[in-house]
């Protein structure tokens, strides 16, 4: 294939791309933006194998059939409540990716992203091998922070915060380890010797060591990170895996890879920037850690706090009188209704009530759930109306003037110890403020406090109600009532 015709592709796959991040934005154009970004794909791919270099096509096909069949099988099994799980090892993959091809691209002879290496000045001799440093180094924290995330996520690790003494002063010896033997395997690659590992092609040790350094930092990184950031990591490491992605498309001189991973690494950035301002937590702080293990408790002082009234509980029939009785209905959603799969019958009790001319709308918070976005893709999936799901911003001042607020398996984000306890971990969070409804009713299997670890006083206020259960199965029960009476 001529190089301009390899250039004009992939610079219709670089506007796919570019249209695909834009149509994302909304839900309303995310479905298009999902075919933009599949098309880029389809164009990149068959570029690149179309061009110079590739010869053996039987290989290659049986590897992307291998990569597809792994990809659509997981995609059509997933659930919706393990996604950020998903998300988070195919950012492993990505991470790994960029470290192979560093090391790869950095072994090959001659080295040097397709240059005849004596052609190479020795400036671009150590331009070049500063590319695969950064690549191997972004990735292979990218890679063991993604595969930790995982574990947090799943719950195979603890979701604690490990704190370990001076841990800041050992990521700063880690970074500036990691710095000495870039250093070194500059000089190394560019003498012909390697100071540490002989029999190795030159610089490949201090690389290597690097490398595993790189990994221990992505590791201690990540688990000292609660789980109440869990989602902030996870775009922090999607942003992450753009980079990767971008170095890697230094290394090996491919424009496309360039494009896309600095499209990614922004955009990842920029939604991290975005989670952190609706937790009211700054990056840095996200990053140090410390904050959200699963097993933070209350201070002393808001712990020795009498919560303001009793635990009222109800039932689903007299939850279905209400939402009958009133005028205007608030959905908030979390993580308790995607475990319970409840969207669809929530959807169901939205069409009975609009028919009857009640106002009904959906609350999301922007970090509710597991993955930024996890809620609405919930309601898309069960064809919830796009133009009654209102953000917090916009929906927050409503409230007073709502008859009844249905709360669907959300806690820390309608706590309001957020704005009245200051002893509380969460305080200064920006919240939905349901407690301000005329009527408030929470359904959750029992008292136990949500991913932050502190109680919820919105579960003694006066105005609140318990519907205690399964979400699904309460639901379910709701339906029913409404459909019979």
């Amino acid at each position: 294939m001529p190089q301009t015709f390899l250039t004009v592709s992939y610079l219709l796959a670089s506007v796919f791309f570019i249209l695909s991040l834009g149509g994302l934005s909304t839900q309303e154009s995310a479905r298009r933006g999902n075919i933009y970004g599949v098309a880029g794909i389809l164009v990149a791919v068959i570029a690149t194998a179309m061009g110079q270099g590739v010869s053996n096509y039987a290989l290659l096909g049986t590897v992307i059939a291998i990569g597809a069949a792994i990809g659509a099988v997981l995609a059509a099994r997933v659930a919706m409540t393990t996604m950020p799980e998903l998300v988070a090892m195919l950012h492993s993959f990505v991470g790994l990716a960029a470290v192979l091809v560093g090391l790869a691209n950095f072994m090959q002879a001659p080295h040097g992203a397709g240059l005849e290496h004596d052609a190479m000045t020795g400036a671009m001799v150590v331009i070049h091998d500063i590319e695969i440093f950064i690549g191997v180094f972004i990735g292979a924290i990218t890679f063991s922070g993604s595969i930790i995330a995982f574990g947090k996520l799943r719950g195979s690790i603890s979701g604690n915060s490990l704190l370990l003494p001076a841990r800041h002063w050992l990521n700063l010896g880690m970074v500036l380890a990691a710095l000495y033997f870039g250093i070194l395997f500059t000089q190394s690659a560019s003498s012909g010797t390697d100071p540490f590992f002989a029999g190795l092609a030159a610089g490949l040790g201090p690389l290597l060591l690097m490398t595993g350094l790189a990994l221990l930092i992505g590791i201690h990184m990540v688990m000292a990170i609660g789980g109440a950031d869990m989602p902030v990591v996870v775009s922090m490491l999607n942003s992450y895996s753009g980079w990767a992605a971008a170095a890697a498309g230094f290394m090996l001189s491919n424009n496309l890879l360039i494009v896309t991973g600095a499209l990614v690494g922004s955009s990842g950035a920029i939604l991290s920037v975005i989670m952190c301002r609706a937790m009211n937590r700054s990056f840095i702080s996200v990053i140090l850690g410390g904050f959200g293990s699963s097993t933070t408790k209350p201070s002393a002082s808001s712990a020795t706090q009498t919560p303001a009234g009793e635990v009222v509980s109800i039932d689903a029939v007299e939850v279905a009188r209400m939402l009958k009785d009133t005028k205007s209905v608030v959905i908030v959603p979390g993580y308790g209704m995607a475990v319970a799969q409840a969207q669809h019958p929530i959807h169901q009790i939205t069409e009975i009530l609009r028919k009857t001319g009640i106002q009904v709308r959906f609350a999301i918070h922007p970090v509710a759930g597991r993955l930024p976005g996890h809620m609405n893709v919930l309601l898309a999936e069960a064809n919830v109306p796009y133009d009654i799901v209102e953000e917090m911003d916009e929906i927050n001042g409503d409230f007073p003037e709502t008859g009844v607020v249905l709360v669907v398996g959300a806690n820390d984000v309608v706590n309001p110890a957020a704005q009245t306890d200051k002893s509380s971990p969460i305080y200064g969070m920006p919240v939905l403020e349901v407690w301000k409804a005329k009527n408030c009713i929470v359904l959750k299997r029992g008292m136990a406090s949500g991913y932050a670890g502190v109680d919820n006083p919105l579960f003694y206020a006066e105005n609140s109600r318990m519907l205690f259960g399964d979400a699904k199965k309460s639901i379910d029960s709701v339906l029913a009532a409404l459909k019979t009476d």
